[in-house]
């Protein structure tokens, strides 16, 4: 499938914007790091760094009292994960609904995907079988994060920011709504019954997916594990240094494995998606950016934490 000839849209615009803010967060906490140890008494400083974390990496970080009455659970990460199995799980049905009974989608979705791609969408346009597997795959994972968040993980009384809480919600609808645009906005369309229209990238794609989405899960069980017994009694909400497997590699392979399941999508929507490409590029400095505040964190907390490891991409980043 070739880049879309519609040009930049809506869209993509936002997501470019989404990366450059997070590109830039990065960048000006790297180059914060050198400066007089007097501006991080400056409210300017500390609100940029209450802004761009959370849970334990917040610990470091001189708040003002003021600041705390924007604190909300981290725990209610689950609620962005509900929202999202709820809201792509309807996409997907109203998706299928389309393919299968020929059924147009409701017309504000329609002014919706219009207004992000400003491109109007015939009414008998049926969905790629891409487009489908996207969504699908896209809903496996939100299901198992959620399902991750509240059997598996173990949260200790760390916060986010409101202002975060706000935006993953928000963040989740988007990308739903991402798909259908990618989907939209002037791809080429395939010919043929759904299961002809599989190829060599939907393989490779869900193979990736499926190898990140383990990877990532064992790394939830291994984080998980450093507070809880045998038994899976809860034992302590300390902070731990997690060893083996891609421990050993990166600080958070469970970043990594996120980087690499929107990977994966890209490669399920045909490859050659710029909209995707953008989501991805947004994924890899967002994720970035939480993982050197995580590596940071545990080079400024244990002594003989292990140098070798980078903090997110292994031997690079």
């Amino acid at each position: 499938m070739p880049w879309s000839p519609m040009g930049f849209c809506a869209v993509d615009a936002l997501w470019s914007f989404l990366s450059l803010c997070f590109f830039s967060a990065y960048f000006v906490h790297k180059v914060s790091l050198q400066w007089p140890k007097t501006f991080e008494r400056s409210c300017v400083y500390v609100l940029f760094q209450d802004l761009i974390r959370y849970g334990k990496t917040k610990q470091n970080v001189q708040r003002d009292k003021w600041l705390r009455v924007f604190d909300v659970p981290k725990r209610w990460f689950w609620h962005f994960y509900a929202l999202s199995v709820g809201w792509n799980g309807l996409l997907l049905a109203l998706s299928f609904s389309v393919t299968l009974q020929s059924q147009p989608y409701p017309s504000w979705l329609t002014r919706i995907v219009e207004l992000l791609t400003g491109v109007p969408r015939p009414d008998s346009q049926v969905p790629q079988v891409s487009t489908l597997l996207v969504q699908l795959l896209l809903w496996l994972h939100c299901l198992r994060r959620l399902l991750e968040c509240l059997l598996v993980s173990v949260f200790s009384d760390g916060a986010i920011h409101l202002v975060q809480y706000v935006f993953g919600l928000g963040y989740y609808i988007m990308l739903g709504l991402t798909v259908l645009c990618s989907d939209h906005v002037g791809l080429q369309k395939e010919a043929g019954t759904l299961l002809s229209q599989l190829d060599w990238l939907h393989v490779a794609g869900t193979a990736l997916y499926i190898w990140a989405s383990l990877l990532q899960h064992h790394c939830m069980v291994t984080l998980a594990r450093l507070r809880t017994g045998n038994s899976g009694t809860v034992q302590t909400l300390a902070h731990r240094v997690p060893e083996g497997g891609w421990f050993n590699l990166v600080s958070c392979p469970h970043y990594f494995a996120e980087l690499l399941i929107y990977v994966s999508l890209s490669l399920v929507s045909g490859g050659l998606s710029l909209t995707w490409w953008l989501v991805v590029l947004y994924v890899l400095f967002n994720q970035g950016l939480a993982a050197q505040l995580c590596h940071e964190f545990y080079i400024s907390k244990y002594n003989s934490y292990p140098r070798h490891r980078t903090a997110f991409i292994p031997f690079v980043l």
